[in-house]
């Protein structure tokens, strides 16, 4: 099945709740070391803001042409300003819940020669409150909104998931989760979680063949009682895991240039295309192409449903 119309999209609301961050980046020009330390002096020549963790997420369901709603924390702040304005530019509806004792998340990158050179993270835990108010935005959004989709970086904002999961499913909407840490048991009852190789590893344990890995995920899948789990495997592509066994897609990759965010496209795609309907094999082979596009770019980016087709 191909992937959906654009009016079929046009449709698609998904509503998106997690850690929001603002990617920051510094571009610049290394020419000479610096005289106090043995480290490359940047001269800075262009600076750029892009939305960063959940907010990521709902601005690459954006672009693949459905309608987004955002639920997150952020501070009162420049940052805070910044991840507003880039909602509204990019056409994500923000549900923005302001913590006034903490700053907006914020990963500054500086580039030298379009390598990275360092990255600075600003960021602290929220407050009770503040989480207070993400969950009463996610009970009035949540019946308007065909899939909820939680981006989970273990910044505090899903740190009671579990009510968020059992409101969704209460209503029979699915939950499709990206997770973080080492228990698991915190998603259980959602529709799907989407870790990565190494956070696989840390909620299972290493695997020494694809039997043995086949048997871990679905005793995970099992336990959670989800409908499917899906490994993102770099190099190796994405494997699925459903009632129905295993299904595979190799990667599909060129050249990678930047992973970052293509764990957030890849989710934001598999979201899309099961609200559009798909079965989850169909889904993951949508998301693996999405991945393979977003590495080729630089930085938090996305893909349209126009480069998938």
């Amino acid at each position: 099945m191909g992937f959906a119309t654009p009016d079929q999209l046009a449709q698609l609301r998904i509503l998106v709740v997690g850690d929001i961050m603002l990617d920051r980046y510094w571009f610049g020009e290394v020419n000479r070391i610096s005289p106090e330390a043995p480290v490359p002096v940047v001269k800075v020549a262009r600076k750029e803001d892009r939305l960063g963790g959940a907010a990521n997420v709902a601005r690459n369901c954006v672009a693949l042409g459905a309608q987004a709603s955002l639920i997150g924390l952020i501070g009162v702040d420049e940052a805070g300003e910044s991840v507003q304005e880039l909602c509204q530019k990019d056409g994500v509806n923000a549900y923005l819940c302001k913590d006034p004792a903490q700053p907006t998340i914020l990963k500054l990158r500086i580039l030298g020669r379009q390598q990275q050179l360092l990255r600075v993270d600003f960021e602290n835990p929220p407050s009770a409150q503040v989480l207070q108010q993400l969950h009463q935005h996610f009970s009035d959004l949540l019946a308007s909104h065909d899939v909820v989709v939680l981006s989970d970086y273990a910044k505090g904002a899903l740190s009671q998931v579990h009510l968020l999961i059992e409101m969704a499913r209460a209503q029979n909407i699915p939950v499709l989760v990206d997770p973080k840490g080492d228990d698991y048991s915190r998603y259980y009852g959602a529709s799907s979680l989407t870790p990565n190789r190494t956070e696989m590893q840390q909620a299972v344990g290493k695997w020494e063949s694809e039997e043995q890995l086949t048997h871990k995920a679905q005793s995970l899948r099992n336990e959670l009682g989800l409908e499917a789990l899906l490994i993102t495997r770099s190099e190796q592509g994405m494997t699925i895991y459903t009632d129905d066994g295993r299904a595979h897609a190799g990667a599909q990759a060129q050249e990678v240039f930047d992973v970052s965010g293509a764990g957030d496209t890849v989710l934001a795609t598999l979201a899309v295309a099961r609200a559009a309907g798909l079965s989850w094999k169909e889904a993951m082979g949508w998301a693996n192409k999405a991945g393979s596009i977003v590495v080729g770019k630089l930085g938090t980016s996305t893909v349209t449903a126009e480069e998938l087709r």
